[in-house]
């Protein structure tokens, strides 16, 4: 009598699903620079600067932003230079080690940005030859002003608030959940009622923080 001996199970790896892409996991830079027009919004300003004192990140920005803050601060807010200057002095004196001051040398070598957005990309350069091993990420409105290839160059990223933001509600959830509480009562107009957060994100066109902080 012939006797079948069990055949053994063989486990098949189970390969994987090329149709499924891993997303990065989300990084928030160590440092960015302050485009003008990031300073010039008192929302932008005040949900960047409540992740810097949370120290979720640091602020920068140079000589030559300051100086076009307050230039067009003083004319699009009618005030005058004593008291824009004032304002100045008071995020100087907030944030000391924000400005990079002259960064004129390090505008050398720029070709593909735009020449009027040289002086941050040398903010952003300064900063990073201070500290090598920081993560420096340049934050404006204006990407199309920047050329990504040449900021990868000199170790630099490229970011608009909504894309800060979005990676500051993945990486530091809770800072930015109370800078958001905090914002409708931050901007409101002296004698008016805050407006609704909602309103305000898509004013700043912060539709994909909108969008997820929501869900949360």
């Amino acid at each position: 009598m012939t006797v079948l001996l069990p055949v053994p199970t063989v486990a098949v790896a189970r390969q994987p699903d090329s149709s499924k892409v891993v997303s990065p996991v989300p990084v928030l830079p160590d440092h960015v620079v302050l485009d003008t027009c990031v300073l010039l919004s008192g929302a932008l300003r005040w949900l960047v600067f409540s992740l810097a004192r949370q120290a979720c990140l640091s602020v920068a920005w140079s000589a030559v932003i300051g100086d076009e803050w307050r230039r067009n601060g003083a004319r699009m807010w009618s005030v005058d230079h004593a008291d824009i200057q004032g304002q100045w002095q008071a995020l100087q004196d907030a944030f000391p080690q924000a400005c990079q001051g002259d960064v004129s040398a390090f505008k050398e070598g720029l070709r593909r940005s735009d020449p009027k957005d040289w002086h941050v990309v040398a903010a952003g350069r300064a900063l990073h030859q201070r500290l090598p091993e920081a993560r420096v990420a340049i934050l404006t409105r204006n990407l199309r002003d920047f050329n990504r290839s040449e900021l990868r160059q000199f170790n630099l990223d490229l970011l608009d608030p909504d894309t800060l933001l979005v990676r500051a509600l993945q990486c530091c959830p809770e800072p930015l959940k109370t800078a958001l509480a905090g914002l409708p009562a931050a901007v409101a107009a002296e004698g008016r009622s805050p407006e609704d957060l909602a309103v305000i994100l898509r004013r700043e066109r912060l539709f994909r923080l909108l969008r997820l902080s929501a869900c949360q």
